[in-house]
Order: C-alpha cells, then structure tokens, then sequence
C-alpha cells in the first residue's frame, strides 16, 4: 500500500538527537537529494565516458525520456537515459566516472534536513534510488558512509554495458519497497523512512517504524560542501557545473567554436606572444589576468642567484601566467606533462625525476646560474578551495622565495584531469570563453623566514609558506600530496603513462 504522504510528518518535524542505535531507510531521489532530475549526473557521466557526443546522444533523447515518465512511466524515463548513456561503455570507465567525477556533484545538493537525520543515525543507513546503483554507490559509502545501496543493476557483456536494466528491473515504486524488504529480511524493522512526498515511491516507508516526507517547496538550499565530515577535496571530469538540459545545449552549441578558439589562443599564447606584451595580447585573446601585489623588478644577472617563485596549483598554464606577469622569461619546473606540453611551451621547463638528489642538483643549478624558476611543490592541481602538502625541497635549496598565490575562474571546462589526456589540458583552458586567472604576488621571504636565515627547518619554512598563500587565497592548508589524489581518483601515482586501474 502506497504512504498517504498528506498525513505523514514531513522531514522537518523528525528529532535527530538520541539516534544512536536507529536504522534507516532514505530515498535518494527527491529525499536525500534536493536535485529530482536525473539527467544532468547522466550528462556528467556521458560527457566524461564518451564526450561530446555522447552527451549529444543523451541530449536528443531527453525530449523522449520526458515524454516517456509522463504518458509512461518513470520506469521507461531511466531506461531510455541508461541506454543512451551507457551502451557500449565499458564498465570499469562508468565505475571511474562515479568514484571520480560524480561526489563533487551529489555533495552539492544534499537536502539539510535529510541529511541533519541521516547523519545522526548509528544503526544501519540504507539508501534506496531509482538509478543505476553503479552512479550513486561510491558517493553514498565513501563520503556519506551508508552502509547499503539499493538501486538499479544494468547489464553488461564482457565488460561492456549493453545500455539494458538487469532483472529484476528500474528500482521504482513498489520495487522499492521489495527491495528494502528483501535487503532487512529477518533483521529488525528499520526505524526511520525518509521520501519524497511527490512520487509514488514512498511505499518502502511503510516498512519502518516511523515515516516522513521531504516536501518538494520551498526548495531547501542544500548543504554546503565544506560542512559535510569528508567533503569532496578531489574530484575529475572536464565539465565544471552541472549541465541542465539548457547547459548541455550551450555546451554542444559552443564546442564547435571553441575547439578552433582554443588551437588560436595556444598559437597566439605559446607561438606569437612576446613575454614584454603578452599581458596585452591575452587580454585581447579573451584570456585575462589580474595582477595583485607587485611584481619584482629584473634583477641584476651580472651576480646571485635566481629567484624562486613558489607558487599554488591550478593548471599546466600556470607558469606560463606568472612569466607573463612579470613580463620576463623563468625557468619552469614541471612534474609529469605531456611531451605536447613541453614542446610548444614558451618556456625552458626542467622535468623532476621524484628522485630528491637529481631533483635537487637540477633546481640548485637554475638557480645558481642566475636564472629565475617557478615551482609548484604541491606537485598537482586541486580544484576545491584547500592546498595540498607543499615538498620542502625548494626552501632547503634557496632563501631567495617569493610566495605567489595563483587562482582561477575556468567557467566551463576544468583544464586539468587525473584520470583522461592530459596533452588536452592546454585546450580546455582555452576551450572556456573567458577564463580569469588571479596572480598575487607576495613579499619575498626575509632571512628569518628562511632556513638560512633563521636556522628553520626546510618543512617548517614550506609549510609557512603554504600557509601564507593559504590566507590570501582563503584556502585551507590540508596535509594531503599528489599520491594521495592520484590513488583516489585513478588508482595511480600520477606519472604520465600510468595506465588508469579499474575498478
């Protein structure tokens, strides 16, 4: 029998103190999720698995899938989206895709309420949705810690989806509450229900000892990420926000432009610019970037050593940026790019090896032959606003550090990636149509900020300088390294050449 949701309580009257032991049962869908569409985490996965056309494919089915949940069933509506979305895929990409691209997105749009409950509970959480369990699963257990995910299964053939729901079919309706029923067995009734008022998908409720609704208005305003108890530091995928029908539109729309846009800006950027006027040029090329601080002067090449110019991570581009600011050439310490990358960079780049003795003879003869260098020590990028471990082997080479504080505004595609081609970074950057990069210079370190000066230790003078770029930025300084984004994002150490693991 189908929840009267007119006389359950809604979310709002439901006590979270004293749920210590409760068990409960939630409905993502229009429950958990203040989101009730679907397509736009279809499109995230579609764009990351197969692309722009891929996306097109979901795209020209929407009108059909629409079509389909209004004179069918909601049941046809998440057919037709799995199959457009997923024929063809293998399952390990559609497994990445969730584990890597998907929690950014979900952690966006958690229902307070919902979650105020969830989160108070001890017993066992279980989550119940109406999409593929593959898409929701690493989100729900590994940010959420639910212990059981009860959705639909597609199928596969030798590793490939065949873009078909697995028996015994879409998790709606009564096949909910089948499913709860099946998942708790002979164990205890579970203590709370959470639905959405709207659908007839709160029969499952009916199963536990109390029951509420999540009316759909007004909208809740979701949780804030930073507010969960892990919040999604790392994440992938190229698309930067949630694309709706109309985003995905705009998106298609624009790609055809932006892919000639893109191999003009990299020409003009990499090619044609000279350092003395490419501030200017980028400006006109749609590429702006403000400049905070002073930069400092030329210094005299006739004596000393160079300077470092230690820097926070947003892409491949960013020493690019900070030479242009300065209006002069430096050498560019680099980790693990593209063989493109390097070849039509404006700048000498230098390749560390992660062996700290070759690495640190090559920075100490850049910097002792007089030349100037920009070093990122987080060793990758991070998208949210944290800053990962900063290596200490810059300030145990040098006293002469100048902190710089890089920030920027993509828009719409991410030029970074831990798990796709990275020889596309470079692209995407200039694929967005106005992308603003932030430079602020910082003072340079005085001797008793450096361990020549002050007798410090190298981590004690990396970790001042990442918390001093931390404040400018309004970043938090995390203890977090490259390995560790690499090994949960793609199941590598981050090298160039390593070969995505699936799942």
């Amino acid at each position: 029998m189908v929840a009267n949701a007119t006389k359950t309580p809604t979310i709002q009257q439901c006590k979270s103190k004293g749920r210590e032991n409760d068990s409960i049962v939630v409905d993502m869908d229009g429950a958990l999720l203040t989101q009730r569409g679907a397509f736009p985490y279809f499109a995230l996965v579609a764009f990351d698995v197969g692309g722009i056309l891929r996306l097109l494919l979901l795209l020209l089915v929407a009108p059909l899938a629409w079509i389909s949940r209004h004179l069918l069933s909601e049941s046809a509506e998440v057919r037709v989206l799995v199959f457009a979305t997923f024929v063809g895929v293998k399952i390990r990409d559609i497994k990445s895709a969730a584990n890597a691209v998907l929690p950014k997105h979900y952690s966006e749009d958690l229902h307070p309420d919902t979650w105020r409950v969830l989160s108070a509970c001890g017993g066992r959480k279980c989550v119940v949705t109406v999409n593929p369990r593959i898409m929701v699963e690493p989100f729900l257990k590994n940010y959420l810690d639910v212990d059981l995910v009860l959705g639909t299964e597609i199928l596969s053939w030798r590793g490939v989806a065949t873009g078909l729901v697995a028996a015994p079919g879409v998790v709606v309706g009564e096949e909910k509450a089948v499913a709860v029923g099946k998942a708790f067995g002979n164990s205890p009734a579970p203590d709370i229900g959470i639905g959405d008022a709207e659908t007839i998908d709160f029969s499952f409720a009916n199963l536990c000892k109390e029951k509420y609704t999540v009316p759909s208005k007004p909208r809740a305003r979701p949780v804030k990420p930073d507010e969960l108890p892990k919040p999604v530091i790392f994440h992938d995928g190229r698309l930067v926000q949630k694309p709706t029908p109309l985003t995905a539109l705009l998106i298609i729309l624009w790609f055809p432009i932006a892919v000639p846009l893109s191999i003009l800006r990299t020409l003009i950027a990499t090619q044609l610019s000279p350092l003395s006027l490419s501030y200017y040029i980028f400006h006109l090329i749609g590429l702006p970037i403000i400049v905070k601080g002073a930069p400092p002067p030329k210094p005299n090449r006739s004596h000393g050593n160079g300077v470092a110019f230690v820097c926070s991570h947003k892409s491949l581009v960013d020493s690019v940026i900070v030479c242009v600011a300065l209006g002069r050439p430096a050498v560019s310490i680099v980790y693990s790019v593209s063989r493109l990358t390097e070849i039509v960079s404006p700048l000498k780049s230098c390749r560390l090896m992660r062996d700290r003795a070759h690495d640190a003879k090559l920075i100490s003869d850049i910097l002792k032959s007089g030349h100037d260098l920009v070093i990122c020590p987080e060793g990758t990028t991070c998208r949210e606003n944290y800053l990962l471990r900063f290596s200490s082997l810059f300030a145990e080479l040098t006293d002469e550090i100048l902190p710089v504080a890089i920030n920027l505004r993509a828009g719409m595609f991410y030029p970074s990636t831990a798990r796709g081609r990275k020889w596309l970074d470079m692209f995407f950057f200039s694929m967005n149509p106005r992308p603003v990069y932030e430079i602020t210079f910082l003072d340079k370190l005085t001797p008793e900020q450096t361990c020549g000066g002050s007798g410090k230790s190298s981590y004690e003078v990396a970790n001042n300088v990442q918390e001093m770029i931390g404040r400018v930025l309004k970043f938090e300084c995390t203890n977090l390294t490259r390995k560790d984004k690499y090994r949960m994002l793609a199941g590598t150490d981050g090298l160039v050449g390593d070969k995505v693991r699936g799942g």
